[in-house]
């Protein structure tokens, strides 16, 4: 009996990595872009946070999501010709470089085998045998077209920027004030005196003597003797600077941000005079601009951190937006149909989609208070709730909204109606509130906490539950006239509840805990979700399907009621507040800068990818007293991220492997129990139960 036990702590819960979700808005995307490249006038691409690429051919009035593997930060781009371009980047905490290499024009894209110890922050290709990448601890390179690339010796230092005039001679920037310069193809390298001392983030020569690099606050160096010598530039600006772009001797532009903090402006510097003097250009709408590149002397296009794309047309003198959508902050989303959704957040935002999610439309609410919760009974019917006691109502689909008094200026941060008269709002200090007239009036309820209460759940008329700061549930059976405080087990912040029948209930927090009972909240159970993250949502479709949201794009999915979690790809790192499912494979998750996703297949790519694939790795002995062996069927030269969470969910050990197997760790100081161990691979996540005697 005990052996069987034991094989059954050995269950999967996390599958394959790979799944289908839609960006919806912004368009053509919500991931940071940091690089931009044209063929031609009509052919560009650009790349990303979340393994982003995406290209227009049509100069840039419509885009495609370009498919790859990798989900890693994208930092660089760059083609040789129409079909053949490298993109680099890399997973900054594992201290790895990925290379994308693609021979059709983006079609399809290989990834590097090799080992790339550091992340990558940009290429350049002299020729279409020899290209150099450089990142946070080198330079790499190759010979043979990308087939394979060595790091060169003595480049140890950090760079920011590559570029070379020919084969031979090239030139890094880095930080403080670096550039280095090799005349022997990355042999050797010498370090060039330039008099600054701000970070050098970009670096571009219009001929074998003539070059500019450009960094912090405000600083533009020039030279005209092939780095042998360097003068500061006047810019008139002390913002960081990111990139640089010459379109011929004189004419060049630069792209960065504003220094201040409290008022960030995206900035555009031109000069037609070689750098003696410059032209500014403010972006009011657009933060961090990271990239500038010009196909022609007239038209140029600049990406920025927040996913937007800038395009000129005549030379610089005005730009014009490419990306289209709100990228103000959404905290929650709902699909009263399958068609009908809406989305609220920041600055009294209001979005709804009549077509499942696949557009959007924003709505006039009529305040500029933050709104953080919706709730709708019907497709035209509907609750919003938001800071300074905000409650909004429509009648009509949204088309016009009236504000309820609500009696209170605490932040209400969640709304929820069991039926189209009764309905509950709850949020800061303590606070909940009751209508029984669908929202003419609200009567304060006695919650018995003075916790932040961040979410409202009732599965009837007069039993529902609150969850909120320091493990608080809350649960009424007389329509809020008294309130039970539950024993959670935890302490931990909880941020969304949601019940899947009467009985069967799940609540989330951090650091990624998801609880579940099972008979109406009197005992609660920790549930192995395999993740440290905040999860901010929670949402079932039927009894056994259910999703979780939470920050740095994390989506999780459960089929059999939560004994096992899926990790879903969402291809972003956003920070994911709410998520809304209409079916079991319909859905919608929203987030921070305007991130609308949605799914039509419950997330994954394919039916047979659904199922809980057969584990890649095992662990031994297990139950165990001292060290376990973790058997990773093969060397993972990208490195193995080993981490052990307790039952609550915390992280008792984190480490890492690379270029071994099988893997040991010891878990000796560790306490009797039961335990998650979490293996991370570049290509995959699994977590296996493990018993600590």
């Amino acid at each position: 009996m005990k052996k069987t036990f034991i094989l059954l702590c050995l269950c999967l819960i996390s599958a394959i990595t790979f799944s289908q979700w839609t960006w919806q808005n912004p368009l053509p995307q919500g991931n940071p872009l940091n690089s931009v490249f044209f063929t031609s006038a009509a052919t560009g691409y650009a790349v990303g946070g979340g393994g982003t690429i995406i290209k227009t051919t049509d100069g840039g009035i419509t885009w495609g999501v370009l498919s790859v593997e990798t989900q890693d930060q994208l930092n660089s781009i760059y083609f040789i010709d129409s079909n053949t371009g490298f993109a680099v980047g890399g997973n900054l905490i594992a201290s790895t470089g990925t290379i994308l290499k693609t021979a059709d024009g983006g079609t399809t894209w290989n990834t590097y085998q090799g080992t790339l110890p550091f992340l990558l922050l940009s290429v350049h290709f002299p020729d279409a045998s020899t290209g150099y990448a450089t990142g946070l601890s080198g330079i790499v390179k190759t010979i043979d077209g990308g087939t394979t690339w060595v790091s060169l010796p003595g480049t140890t230092s950090t760079g920011y920027s590559v570029f070379f005039t020919d084969a031979n001679t090239g030139y890094v920037t880095g930080s403080p004030g670096t550039i280095l310069k090799t005349t022997n193809g990355g042999t050797s390298w010498t370090y060039l005196p330039t008099g600054v001392t701000n970070g050098l983030l970009s670096v571009y020569f219009t001929d074998s003597n003539t070059g500019y690099a450009v960094g912090g606050t405000g600083t533009i160096i020039k030279t005209t003797d092939a780095g042998a010598t360097w003068s500061a530039l006047t810019t008139g600006t002390t913002a960081r600077l990111n990139s640089v772009y010459f379109t011929d001797a004189g004419t060049g532009y630069v792209a960065g941000r504003s220094a201040s903090m409290m008022d960030p402006k995206g900035i555009i510097l031109k000069t037609t005079n070689g750098g003696t003097t410059w032209t500014t250009f403010w972006c009011d709408t657009t933060l961090l601009l990271n990239s500038v590149h010009f196909p022609d002397t007239t038209t140029g296009y600049i990406v920025s951190s927040y996913g937007s794309i800038l395009k000129t047309s005549n030379a610089g003198a005005t730009w014009a937006e490419l990306s289209s959508g709100t990228r103000r902050l959404l905290f929650s989303v709902s699909f009263p149909d399958a068609n009908t959704g809406y989305a609220v957040g920041d600055n009294g935002t209001i979005l709804k989609s009549t077509n499942n999610g696949s557009s959007w439309t924003g709505l006039s609410s009529g305040t500029t208070t933050g709104l953080s919760s919706a709730f709708f009974i019907g497709p035209d019917v509907g609750y919003v709730s938001g800071w300074n006691g905000t409650l909004l109502k429509t009648i009509d689909g949204g088309s016009s909204w009236i504000t309820l008094s609500s009696g209170t200026s605490k932040l209400l941060w969640s709304v929820c109606f069991p039926d189209d008269a009764i309905g509950y709002a709850a949020g800061d200090s303590g606070t909940i509130l009751k209508t029984i007239n669908g929202g003419t009036t609200w009567t304060p309820l006695q919650s018995g906490t003075q916790y932040f209460l961040s979410s409202v759940f009732f599965t009837n008329t007069t039993t529902g539950f609150v969850t909120g700061n320091h493990g608080t549930i809350l649960k009424t059976t007389n329509g809020g006239s008294t309130w039970t405080i539950l024993q959670s087990g935890i302490s931990n912040d909880l941020s969304s509840c949601f019940f899947s029948d009467a009985s069967s209930g799940y609540a989330v927090g951090f650091p990624g805990i998801i609880l579940k009972t099972t008979d109406a909240g009197t005992t609660w159970s920790t549930l192995s979700s395999g993740t440290d993250e905040y999860l901010s949502s929670v949402w079932f479709a039927d009894i056994n399907t259910g999703y979780v949201a939470g920050y740095n794009g994390t989506i999780l999915k459960t089929t059999n009621g939560g004994s096992s979690w899926s990790f879903l790809s969402s291809r972003t790192s956003n920070n994911l507040y709410s998520i809304c499912f209409s079916d079991t494979s319909t859905g919608c998750v929203v987030g921070m800068n305007g991130t609308i996703l949605t799914t039509t297949n419950g997330g994954v790519v394919s039916l047979a990818e659904t199922k809980l694939p057969s584990s890649l790795f095992s662990i031994f002995p297990n139950p165990v007293k001292e060290r376990i062996t973790i058997d990773l069927k093969t060397k993972q030269p990208e490195g193995t991220l080993i981490s052990i969470y307790n039952i609550t969910g915390k992280m008792m050990l984190n480490e890492r492997f690379r270029n071994q197997n099988p893997a040991e760790v010891d878990v000796s100081e560790l306490a009797t129990g039961l335990y998650t161990v979490k293996i991370q691979t570049k290509d995959r996540v699994e977590c296996i139960k493990m018993i600590k005697l």
